[in-house]
């Protein structure tokens, strides 16, 4: 029999790679998709996104149990906690969506090939070899699969504090998920996504949390403004907080850890049952053979133009080991179809940076796109700002969550939409409008002619653009 030639190969199936494998089969491209791990969907479904997304609906419901009487809901002060089915649900969640993705697979027709992908080099005579490492009980075997394209999607894993090992007081995203009962009290180090997610998490269920950032402000890729507003309600919350703040030294201790670091100008130290480092991310591409290649790097991330091609013909890399595009799983999903399009040769359109929403789902919520007025100023614009808060918003007043605004930067000259930030109740649902809007080059004009229904959380969004002219009728 001829040897299978697949017109594609991906390496990695998390939201980049699974998304690709998809539009790959929608376009009738023989396909195969690679992972090592025994399960698909990456670190998103499995110990990202979606557990945390589970844990932080779980955390909603019990802060409103705890208000309950408000609502003339009686009989709920004996709540009671049960850690165990909170994992479960968690779990249950997860599990439900991997078996989906294995039946999209199927759906697709997309080949799902278990072991670790590797490069062996350039293509010859336009066919790339990728070596694939099966374990198996005794240790491993090896086999081989012919691909006229080869797309990069391995994906990220959690940084660390060098020399730091991981244990059961020492956690990233991945153990956290896992831990045997809520802690009494959570160091989180690093005020990004994750690391401002899980400190709602765990405050909600009465954990003590402080949260050291080393930066000057929390979610330090934020506009200043809604940085301050989540330090604010951070701290109304209990949630510690210190900016500036470098780790010099974790040490254990007989119930936990000991953390030691410098911010202000003095050394501290604070101690805990756990810690989480929550610094950042870095790309998996160890041991996949791009030194056999013209795949350049830069700081272990992978060069590409904006059709998501590298330097070597036929192999392209999407997802978060790409270079110069945030780590956010839409944004890898996206580039899976730049680069699917453009190896079937459909109409393509590269990604615009400045029209990625990034979301957070922390409590208050946050919601943003384009440029913060700082940027917006930095870059020489003639800034017009308005800003609408939740607290004049019926809908908020109705659902009880009143923290927060909305922030519309625009350009004065001719009203485009520079920038919009959201943090409040909803706010990762309510940023898809002006991802929207700022992909089809409305103004703050359209945005002040478009009709919201009412009583709505979107409503704030048509009194952010009339405020940015001063016309807000809430306010």
């Amino acid at each position: 029999m001829p040897e299978t030639i697949y017109d594609v190969a991906i390496i990695g199936s998390g939201p980049a790679g699974y998304t690709a494998a998809i539009r790959a089969g929608q376009y009738g491209l023989k396909t195969a998709l690679i992972e090592k791990d025994p399960y698909l969907g990456g670190t998103c479904l499995h110990v990202g996104c979606i557990p945390t997304k589970a844990l932080l609906f779980n955390a909603e419901l019990w802060d409103h149990l705890k208000d309950a009487k408000e609502y003339g809901i009686e009989g709920v002060a004996s709540r009671k906690l049960n850690w165990a089915s909170v994992l479960d649900r968690k779990t249950k969640v997860v599990d439900k969506h991997a078996k989906g993705l294995q039946f999209l697979m199927r759906k697709n027709k997309v080949d799902t090939v278990k072991g670790f992908g590797k490069l062996t080099g350039p293509a010859q005579n336009g066919v790339h070899t990728i070596e694939i490492k099966i374990e198996i009980k005794d240790g491993a075997k090896t086999t081989q699969l012919k691909t006229r394209n080869v797309i990069l999607a391995m994906g990220s894993e959690a940084r660390m504090i060098p020399g730091l090992q991981l244990d059961d007081r020492v956690l990233t995203n991945i153990e956290i998920l896992e831990l045997g009962s809520v802690p009494k009290s959570l160091i989180v180090v690093g005020s990004g996504a994750v690391g401002v997610e899980f400190a709602s998490i765990f405050r909600s269920f009465d954990t003590e949390v402080t949260i050291l950032e080393m930066l000057p402000y929390m979610v330090p890729l934020e506009d200043e403004e809604v940085s301050k507003e989540l330090a604010r309600v951070y701290r109304k919350r209990g949630i510690n907080f210190h900016a500036g703040a470098k780790v010099e030294k974790v040490e254990k201790t007989k119930s936990g850890v000991s953390v030691t670091f410098t911010a202000d100008g003095k050394q501290q130290k604070l101690e805990a049952e756990k810690i989480l480092i929550a610094i950042g991310r870095k790309p998996n591409i160890d041991g996949v053979g791009l030194e056999k290649t013209k795949v350049q790097t830069d700081r272990g991330f992978v060069k590409t133009n904006e059709w998501m091609q590298t330097g070597e013909p036929g192999i392209y890399a999407i997802g978060d080991i790409v270079l110069g595009t945030p780590q956010l799983a839409h944004v890898g999903a996206m580039e899976g179809i730049v680069a699917i399009s453009k190896i079937a040769g459909k109409e393509d359109k590269p990604i615009n940076l400045l029209r990625i929403p990034n979301v957070t789902f922390c409590h208050p919520e946050i919601g943003s796109v384009g440029l913060t007025e700082a940027k917006a100023r930095e870059q020489g614009y003639n800034v017009k700002v308005g800003k609408f808060p939740f607290t004049a918003n019926s809908r908020a007043s109705i659902v009880g969550e009143h923290e927060g605004f909305i922030k519309m930067v625009s350009d004065s000259k001719y009203g485009e939409i520079l920038g919009v930030h959201i943090i409040g109740p909803q706010a990762t649902e309510l940023i898809a409008e002006a991802v929207t809007a700022m992909e089809l080059e409305a103004t703050v004009e359209d945005l002040m002619w478009t009709i919201h229904a009412h009583p709505t959380l979107a409503e704030a969004m048509l009194d952010a653009s009339n405020s940015v002219y001063g016309l807000a009728i809430n306010m």
